[in-house]
């Protein structure tokens, strides 16, 4: 059975995270978004190759109660929005309630998303609520805008950014701040994986312990190529990338041209949207990571560890800490010596495939 066949009945219909981070804003963002709510859920939801860079888009400010900004965020993504930007502001700046004395900025939190033009937001932001369990539908403003002034003005704030010691995300149009230390070149476009989210940060500190030299690595939902183009720099023999969307793929291939990585090192495969099955060998890595979903994590466990080697270590991400305990179970059966980190709110859970 094929990826597709796996996700195509989905509710949500973002399965690997789009992030372009703004700071100081956490930023969640996705590809073209579907037409209607039913539609798959996949790697990522573009159905064209072409970028919609230049394409007119609709800017949409809610305002989101503090508490379930992570969750709300999630599910206006899962429910049509191209993408999520939280704007965390300056906790020092807070807003009186004159008449009740009570800080306004202490309970809501301004989320700025941006939604194709033909979407019906107020229906989105509805379906994003009730799946949640808001009780109101948060207020909200719409305005149109113009998207390359979006990704432009988000690329200008993406800065050189420190994983670990000697480890950094160096945007293309900038030089590394040390030179002899392990360099991975981004220009992520509109693909997930700046390096700026805890998920991508969890993964890469993961990779970078599992990765001794030689090893086969897959990178399930590859949004950006950075995971595959990390692999390679710490000594994998071959990196893989999977994603849907064939914007990610784009941008993976043009980010390892930019790390000079050989094409015969890094494959990078577009999954079938159809009944054919992906381009890769089963049990074929010995590490395999997916930052994705929570849905697409739970119902593809199977599919995803099929690719792995028995005894293969596995890295999954995307999830938030409340998550963390449905995840463990549904992976229990397949994973021993599992282990968790966390940034924030945020996991990385990893574990060794059983094998038998």
């Amino acid at each position: 059975m094929s990826a597709w066949q796996f996700i195509k009945h989905f509710p949500c219909t973002n399965l690997s995270r789009h992030i372009l981070r703004v700071k100081p804003r956490r930023c969640f963002t996705s590809s073209t978004p579907p037409s209607s709510f039913s539609v798959t859920a996949c790697l990522s939801t573009s159905s064209s190759s072409e970028s919609f860079a230049d394409a007119p888009y609709l800017s949409v400010r809610i305002h989101c109660p503090k508490h379930v900004v992570d969750p709300f965020s999630e599910a206006l993504l899962c429910f049509g929005a191209s993408s999520v930007a939280v704007d965390e502001g300056d906790d020092d700046e807070e807003d009186e309630d004159v008449t009740s004395g009570s800080s306004l900025a202490s309970k809501e939190i301004c989320i700025e998303s941006i939604f194709p033009v033909n979407e019906e937001v107020k229906m989105c932001i509805s379906q994003a609520a009730n799946s949640i369990g808001l009780k109101e539908i948060p207020k909200f403003k719409v305005e149109m805008g113009d998207e390359q002034d979006w990704v432009s003005k988000n690329q200008e704030s993406f800065q050189p950014i420190e994983i670990a010691e000697r480890l950094w995300i160096v945007p293309e149009w900038t030089s590394p701040p040390v030179a002899e230390g392990v360099n991975i070149i981004l220009n992520p476009g509109l693909a997930f994986g700046t390096g700026e989210h805890p998920t991508t940060k969890l993964c890469l500190l993961l990779l970078q312990s599992l990765i001794k030299g030689g090893e086969a690595f897959l990178d399930y939902g590859t949004g950006s190529g950075i995971l595959a183009i990390a692999a390679l720099k710490f000594g994998a023999a071959s990196s893989a990338g999977v994603d849907i969307d064939p914007l990610a793929i784009k941008s993976a291939s043009h980010n390892a041209a930019l790390n000079n990585i050989p094409l015969e090192k890094l494959e990078l495969h577009l999954a079938p949207s159809d009944n054919r099955e992906m381009p890769l060998r089963k049990e074929q890595f010995d590490v395999v990571i997916a930052n994705i979903l929570l849905n697409p994590v739970m119902e593809l466990a199977d599919h995803i560890l099929s690719f792995a080697k028995p005894g293969a270590t596995i890295g999954i991400s995307g999830i938030l800490s409340e998550q963390l305990s449905s995840v463990k179970e549904r992976y229990s059966p397949l994973l021993e010596d599992i282990s968790v980190a966390t940034i924030g709110d945020w996991v990385c859970m990893g574990g060794t495939k059983r094998r038998s």
